[in-house]
């Protein structure tokens, strides 16, 4: 049930109050019944807004917003600001044009600035990624360019003699295939998070292609996923990376697929963030399109093939996405925001939920903690069975949220926080949510099968490029 307390604050009470985490506020809940004041004042006026990157690509954003005034400006900022977060992270850009609301410029770019409570996205997106600073500018409505964020011909190519490979915090993934038939795959295990050598990288990634090119006749095409940002096959940010400095990321890391490339006689080579070849494999797996892919792991993974069927120009890193509106929201160590997706649907999450369980792990590493959550629950301790139980709620809240910057048809659900028998319990307390809350959305969740989880990445990456 959603009330209006005062014109400068919205009171939600969502229906299924996560029990390990009752003042969880949904995001979905909160927008909705702030557009529903917005379309129900006198003076209703519209946002339109475009972000842009430094290459054209541009994605538009519209919506009808409380007039303007001193008893709605709170709202309307913490609307906007968080939308404009979300937007940010999932679609990916460096230029926000905004006609309609003249008032934000000025907030929004003190607040994503150096030194202010926005800093490491001003940082991470403007300035890592797409190499310029975050900027905000007031236009008319008529000064705003067309969206123009079409979809890439990556993906479904499964012809010829192709390797694949997938790149983690722990192993690299590395297979052979045949007209889509994997004839060779293979694990080897790696520690790049705290390497500084360019080489070791680089070298890493050769020896596993080679590895898997002595299993063909000829290699045809290279493809390959890899947690982190990835644009136009350029390293923009990842974690994999971290201890290797900012000059010699710049000097070999940025451009290391390029370098492997060209050890490859320049044959068609692809490289993507894993989250979109997951989805990517879960839809050809599937059979159907419209899948957004959900990892619940070492962070909050993601990844979407759009209804027609392939992969657009986005970011997807949902982990730095808000799901929870209310003021004093978790708090992610990396970011310093508040109610971020990594907080609620990944390994963090369990870790944090535990302490309100009644575990004391005390200083155990967040892997290790979840793994003595999971014997819990196996054990059919219920306090373990809370705390998916909780992740489960929050989820089923965040898939709508997700689904009114998505068209959804299924959620492939994996990750290490979904195995066993939590992931059976989230997906059960996700679904009451949607049910109850949201019929008017159709959207499934889906655990991939042990051939999809074992093979379909692999078939996927080597299926990116075109030859």
């Amino acid at each position: 049930m959603n009330s209006v307390a005062s014109p400068a604050v919205l009171e939600i009470t969502p229906t299924h109050p996560p029990v390990l985490d009752p003042g969880f506020v949904p995001a979905v809940l909160w927008n909705r019944e702030y557009r529903r004041l917005a379309l129900a004042a006198p003076g209703m006026r519209r946002v339109d807004v475009a972000l842009l990157r430094s290459d054209g690509t541009t994605f538009r954003w519209a919506s009808p917003l409380l007039p303007q005034g001193e008893a709605y400006d709170a709202l309307t900022f913490r609307y906007v600001e968080r939308t404009l977060k979300f937007l940010l992270w999932q679609k990916g850009g460096s230029r926000f044009l905004i006609a309609g609301a003249p008032e934000v410029i000025a907030p929004l770019a003190a607040l994503y600035a150096p030194g202010a409570a926005r800093e490491f996205d001003w940082n991470f997106i403007g300035r890592k990624i797409f190499g310029e600073p975050l900027t905000f500018a007031a236009v008319e409505t008529a000064e705003l360019p067309e969206a123009t964020d079409g979809a890439m011909d990556l993906g479904r190519h499964l012809s010829g003699c192709r390797i694949g490979f997938d790149l983690g915090g722990s192993d690299r993934k590395c297979a052979a295939v045949i007209d889509g038939e994997v004839v060779f795959s293979e694990e080897v295990v790696w520690d790049p998070y705290f390497q500084n050598d360019p080489a070791y990288h680089i070298e890493g990634v050769h020896d596993s292609l080679m590895r898997a090119a002595a299993h063909l006749p000829r290699v045809d095409a290279i493809g390959g996923s890899s947690a982190g940002v990835y644009v136009n096959n350029e390293v923009r940010g990842s974690s994999l990376f971290r201890g290797v400095s900012e000059a010699d990321f710049d000097a070999r890391i940025r451009r290391m697929f390029f370098e492997l490339r060209e050890r490859w006689n320049d044959i068609p080579f692809e490289v993507v963030n894993d989250g979109e070849v997951t989805a990517l494999a879960g839809s050809m797996a599937l059979g159907e399109n419209s899948v957004l892919g959900i990892a619940m792991g070492t962070s909050h993974a993601a990844g979407y093939v759009d209804p027609s069927g392939s992969i657009r120009p986005w970011l997807n890193e949902l982990a730095f996405a808000p799901v929870d509106y209310r003021e004093d929201a978790p708090i992610d160590e990396w970011s310093r925001d508040l109610g971020c997706g990594v907080q609620f649907f990944s390994q963090q999450a369990v870790a944090r939920l535990a302490i309100a369980a009644g575990y004391e792990f005390g200083a155990m590493p967040f892997p290790a903690q979840l793994v003595e959550v999971q014997k819990a629950m196996k054990a059919g301790d219920d306090r373990a069975r809370k705390i998916y139980e909780t992740i489960g709620t929050c989820f089923g809240y965040a898939i709508a949220h997700y689904a009114d910057y998505y068209q959804i048809h299924s959620i492939l659900f994996l990750g290490r926080v979904a195995s066993g028998e939590g992931g059976d319990v989230i997906i059960r307390c996700a679904e009451e949510v949607l049910t109850a809350e949201f019929p008017e959305l159709s959207i499934r969740l889906v655990v991939p099968d042990e051939k999809t989880k074992r093979h379909g990445q692999a078939v996927a990456a080597a299926s990116l490029a075109t030859v």
